[in-house]
C-alpha cells in the first residue's frame, strides 16, 4: 500500500514537472480599455493551459509605435483595426492573421448624476466647460469621438474645451477627478456587470451609427509566431469562455 502511494505521487510529480516544461509566456500589448476583461482572460487562459501572458496596457497608437521600434511584444490587440492591417503590411505582423476579437461602445459619461442625458443632446444644449476625450492622433476611442461630434454638428463648438488624455485610461481618469465635467471614455469603464447597464453617474452610450465600425482588432507579431503560449492564447480568446467575459464587460461579439 505505502509502494503504490509512493508511485502515485511518484508519477505525479512527473506530471507536474512535464506540464510546467511545457509551459510558456507570451508578451501581449493591450488597448487600455480592455484592462478589465483581459486581466480576467489572462488569470482563466493561465488555469486552462499552464502557460501565462503578461499583458502591457496602454494606447493602441503608442504600442503600434513601440512596436515597429522593436518591442517585444509577440501579440498586439488594439481598439481599432487600423494598426494590425498596418502592421501587416510593414511586416511587422504575420500576413492574413489579424482578427476582430471585440466591438467597442463609445460612452459619453459623468461621475455627476443626471448631467449627461440618454440622448447626448448636452454636446448640443449643455454648459460645461471641460471634455475629456483621447487623443485622436494616435487613440481610437478618440477617433471615434471626433467622428460623432462632426456628425452631431458639434465638434467646431467644443473642440476648445477638450482636455485629452494620452489613452482611454487617462481620459476617464480626467472624468473621475473632475478635471472634466463628462468625457467620451470606454462603456467597459463604466459598465455594471451584474445589470449590464452604466453603472454610476449618467450617460449616453452613443448609437453605432454615428462612427466607423468599431472593430477592436488583434495581430500575430512576428516575434510570436513560434511561441506555443501565443498561439495558444490566440484559440482561447475565441473561446466560449473568454467571449462569454468580452460580453460580461459590454462589448459586442465578432461575427464568426
Amino acid at each position: 500500500m505505502i509502494f503504490k502511494t509512493g508511485k502515485l505521487l511518484f508519477l505525479a510529480g512527473l506530471f507536474l514537472i512535464a506540464s510546467l516544461s511545457y509551459a510558456d509566456t507570451t508578451l501581449v500589448a493591450v488597448a487600455s480599455d480592455f484592462i478589465k476583461p483581459m486581466t480576467e482572460i489572462a488569470a482563466e487562459f493561465e488555469k486552462a493551459t499552464s502557460h501565462t501572458a503578461k499583458l502591457s496596457f496602454g494606447s493602441s497608437g503608442k504600442a503600434f509605435a513601440q512596436i515597429q521600434n522593436d518591442a517585444p511584444f509577440e501579440l498586439y490587440f488594439a481598439a481599432s483595426e487600423q494598426y494590425p492591417l498596418e502592421l501587416e503590411k510593414l511586416g511587422f505582423a504575420v500576413e492574413n492573421s489579424h482578427f476582430t476579437f471585440a466591438i467597442g461602445k463609445l460612452v459619453l459619461w459623468s461621475q455627476t448624476s443626471n448631467f449627461v442625458d440618454d440622448k447626448g443632446d448636452i454636446l448640443k444644449n449643455g454648459t460645461f466647460k471641460h471634455l475629456a476625450i483621447a487623443d485622436p492622433s494616435h487613440a481610437p476611442y478618440g477617433i471615434f469621438a471626433v467622428e460623432v461630434m462632426k456628425k452631431l454638428n458639434v465638434f467646431e463648438k467644443i473642440e476648445p474645451l477638450f482636455v485629452q488624455g494620452e489613452n482611454i485610461a487617462q481620459t476617464f481618469q480626467f472624468v473621475t477627478t473632475g478635471n472634466a465635467e463628462l468625457g467620451f471614455i470606454a462603456f467597459a469603464q463604466v459598465i455594471d456587470t451584474q445589470t449590464g447597464k452604466i453603472g454610476s453617474g449618467s450617460g449616453w452610450l452613443v448609437p453605432e451609427n454615428l462612427h466607423s465600425p468599431f472593430n477592436q482588432t488583434a495581430v500575430l507579431l512576428k516575434k510570436g509566431e513560434n511561441n506555443p503560449a501565443t498561439i495558444a492564447l490566440i484559440d482561447f480568446i475565441k473561446s466560449p469562455p473568454a467571449l462569454a467575459i468580452i460580453k460580461k464587460y459590454g462589448f459586442g461579439l465578432p461575427t464568426r
